[in-house]
């Protein structure tokens, strides 16, 4: 499984850049909750292009016309699992990729208690190809966990450049 691309304001003007180095058959969730609509569409048209081309799935969170599927909600092509019980609501939904986080401390949410690779293992095992690790994540760790259940991973910095890497805007 290829990795997806989790969005945010963090990456700024490199985000397309960010779209590009996700290798073809992998993802973008396109999420910029702070973005004003007009520029969050302008965005998310930029980057749907940029997927297409390189063959990325492509979901948002809240609706936008043009993407491969949802993140959350009615009927996802994605969602998240922080815990067994959402897995399986989200199975039942008919999510094909379920994002198990945070497996580590994530920059996204400073202070929050990650899972731990254990505890991320259970809500993965069985769910078929689904479990996207994410939280703290690049290709390395991903190496190390993928044995456990895992068939793919998400992340926001491991796609930014270096210098472009800073705090969440509240």
């Amino acid at each position: 499984m290829n990795p997806w691309l989790m969005t945010d304001e963090r990456l700024g003007p490199a985000l397309l850049d960010a779209v590009r180095r996700v290798p073809p058959g992998g993802g973008v969730v396109f999420r910029h909750y702070a973005t004003p609509e007009r520029e969050r569409r302008r965005l998310f048209l930029a980057v749907r292009r940029i997927a297409r081309a390189r063959r990325l799935h492509v979901t948002v969170v809240g609706a936008m016309p043009g993407a491969t599927g949802r993140h959350n909600g009615p009927r996802p092509l994605t969602a998240a699992a922080h815990d067994r019980r959402e897995a399986m609501r989200a199975v039942h939904l008919g999510a094909q990729f379920l994002f198990v986080s945070p497996v580590f401390p994530t920059r996204s949410h400073p202070g929050a208690p990650a899972l731990g690779v254990m505890a991320a293992a259970r809500i993965a095992r069985g769910l078929d190809g689904r479990a996207i690790a994410l939280g703290g994540m690049d290709a390395r760790r991903f190496r190390r966990i993928a044995r456990l259940g895992f068939d793919g991973w998400a992340a926001i910095d491991a796609f930014a450049p270096r210098q472009k890497r800073k705090a969440v805007p509240r």
